[in-house]
This record gives C-alpha cells, sequence and structure tokens, in this order.
C-alpha cells in the first residue's frame, strides 16, 4: 500500500532518536560485589509538535551495522500519543 503525500510530508518532519538505557545486577565474584550491566537500546520517533513515540518493538535493527529500518505501516500499528497538557489527571477525594 502507497503512502500518500500527506504521510511522506509528516514523515519528512520526524527524526529517529535513540535513547540507551541499562539494566544492572549485581555479581558476587570472589568474595567481592561487581555489578554487571546489559545495554537495553530504545528508539524513538519526534515529530515537531507532537509527542515522542516509542518504536522499538516495530523497527529492525542490524546489530553489525546499527542500521534502524523502520517499517512503512509502523504508523498504522504505532499507539496514538498525546501532549502532556492533553493529559487529565483524576485525584481521589480522600487524598484531598
Amino acid at each position: 500500500m502507497a503512502s500518500s503525500p500527506a504521510d511522506e510530508r509528516r514523515r519528512d518532519k520526524c527524526r529517529l532518536a535513540e535513547l540507551v538505557q541499562y539494566k544492572c545486577e549485581p555479581e558476587q565474584l570472589s568474595g567481592t560485589l561487581r555489578w554487571h550491566c546489559l545495554p537495553i537500546v530504545r528508539i524513538f520517533r519526534i515529530c515537531q509538535n507532537r509527542p515522542a513515540v516509542e518504536l522499538t518493538r516495530y523497527v529492525d535493527i542490524n546489530v553489525e551495522t546499527g542500521a534502524v529500518q523502520v517499517p512503512a505501516q509502523s504508523s498504522k500499528v504505532m499507539p496514538k500519543g498525546k501532549p502532556w497538557r492533553d493529559v487529565v489527571r483524576y485525584e481521589d477525594e480522600a487524598s484531598l
């Protein structure tokens, strides 16, 4: 299925960003405590005037080159985000 010109223009104003987080666990080696950490790579699409959306589970990453391939249909399967200003927080009356 071909993308519409509007979809192409919207995608042109977006950029991909990579965030590397680490999961660390302690290891006991020869009586000394050492930390063993593994990287967790996360990929986000950041578009002008829109909230960032995480794409990590939808992209293909080449482990040899690090190249990221975003499938063309990713905009159809991605969750919809909204700006923080549009998030409504309801407070429990008991806590007021």
